[in-house]
């Protein structure tokens, strides 16, 4: 079982940025594919950004690209996205999630960190 912990959201103003962080205590990322979800209430989950394991890799959501950022620290076992030029529209709870390396699915989720901008 792998534990992931999200933080940094908060309320910002339209334009404004964030950065996200997922950490998972103990445990290590460098064989996981990474990535970052969100969840609007009343709307299903989707999909934000990814990284493969070796970091070398990235994938958005047409939404985002240009704006957020994906990255990782193996090191630290801490992915993090950077969100800049925030919108209204970009209110979700967002959570990270690990997809083991041999596996198609997301195997481990946080519990998400909410975030909501205003106009």
């Amino acid at each position: 079982q792998v534990q992931l912990v999200e933080s940094g959201g908060g309320l910002v103003q339209a334009g404004g940025s964030l950065r996200l962080s997922c950490a998972a205590p103990g445990r290590t990322f460098s064989t996981y594919r990474m990535g970052w979800f969100r969840q609007a209430p009343g709307k299903e989950r989707e999909f934000v950004a990814a990284i493969n394991w070796s970091g070398g890799d990235t994938y958005y959501a047409d939404s985002v690209k240009g704006r957020f950022t994906i990255s990782k620290d193996n090191a630290k076992n801490t992915v993090y996205l950077r969100m800049n030029n925030l919108k209204p529209e970009d209110t979700a709870v967002y959570c990270c999630a690990a997809r083991p390396a041999g596996r198609y699915d997301y195997a481990y989720w946080g519990r998400g960190t909410q975030v909501t901008v205003s106009s």
